[in-house]
């Protein structure tokens, strides 16, 4: 049972687990019956069992994680998940069609690519198929680290209610995000075919951008804030379906997506079922020395991204005036 578990610390270096992996293993969920346990992960009941509320109007303060040794132990992967929701929050999630994770500093994605016969074109019998080859790519993809030096002196800390604290450690991982977006954009740039906007940006040239793909579809417009802001000022946007998560989608089904990284004379198009890889040297690292030790000199929080573009049909680029 979880209030018999043995934390360790050396749950945090096992070679290809994380710390939650290394306590599900040793506490596996699949072991209870109560509802409630068995929903909720290893690590969440070792908060139960140390009585540490992190949400609601009853959250603890966070030297609540220091009353023992052990409860101390889980304060790190508290500082990873928080980090971690922060990185998530961004548009990364709504770009990307797949998450990949390796050990390595670097990584060859997988890259698609078609002939010159379309999808449409039949095979007469006994002809060759037209192909369609899946390679990797030509070059290395670097994975560049994003982080931060988490200056936050325990006595500074210790008595701040631990979902405050959380809310500083998401914005933390949401500044990281806007970060990596940038990397993501340029991938898609540097991949994507040109299409030249021509004349004046309106509804039109933005429908006759759309109508580029053919072989995929075009699900996503993803553009700075700016432009995004003339997209939203075209009458015919009047006709815009805004999803129950404040999404906004194009009446021609396109959901539009801001970041700041993406240049003001440009907008992405892609079909984000099969367009962009994101690659992780694995989960957010953490400090776990100097966060056991109540943040003394600062912590450091970082992850590896790298980002592969799966095939070049799904991607466009438009270049406005």
């Amino acid at each position: 049972m979880y209030n018999n578990v043995k934390i360790e610390k050396g749950f945090y270096d096992l070679s290809g687990k994380t710390f939650s992996q290394a306590l599900e293993a040793v506490d596996p969920s699949e072991n209870y019956t109560d509802e409630a346990l068995r929903k909720a992960d290893a690590f969440e009941r070792q908060l139960k069992r140390f009585d540490i509320k992190v949400r609601g109007v009853n959250a603890d303060k966070v030297d609540k994680f220091f009353q023992t040794a052990e409860s101390a132990l889980l304060f790190p992967e508290f500082v990873r998940r928080a980090v971690e929701s922060g990185l998530n929050s961004g548009c990364l999630n709504k770009i990307t069609a797949a998450v990949s994770v390796t050990d390595g500093i670097d990584c060859r994605g997988i890259v698609l690519t078609d002939g010159t016969q379309k999808y449409s074109a039949t095979t007469a019998v006994g002809a060759a198929l037209p192909e369609s080859s899946i390679t990797l790519s030509a070059e290395p993809i670097a994975l560049e680290k994003y982080g931060r030096l988490i200056n936050a002196p325990y006595e500074a800390v210790r008595q701040q209610r631990l979902d405050v604290f959380a809310a500083a450690l998401r914005a933390v991982g949401a500044k990281l995000a806007k970060a990596i977006e940038g990397a993501a954009v340029e991938a898609l740039t540097e991949s994507g075919g040109s299409v030249a906007g021509g004349g004046t940006f309106n509804y039109a040239a933005l429908a006759a951008f759309w109508g580029k793909f053919d072989s995929c579809d075009m699900n996503v417009i993803l553009c700075s804030p700016a432009t995004a802001a003339k997209i939203l000022a075209f009458d015919e946007m009047n006709k815009t379906v805004t999803t129950g998560g404040g999404n906004i989608v194009t009446p021609f089904g396109a959901e539009i997506v801001v970041s700041p990284a993406v240049d003001d004379k440009n907008v992405i198009g892609l079909d984000k079922t099969c367009a962009l890889e994101m690659i992780r040297g694995g989960e957010v690292s953490v400090d776990v020395d100097k966060l056991i030790s109540k943040l003394s000199d600062g912590a450091a929080v970082a992850v590896n991204v790298g980002f592969s573009v799966i095939s070049a049909d799904a991607v466009k680029v438009l270049t406005i005036a």
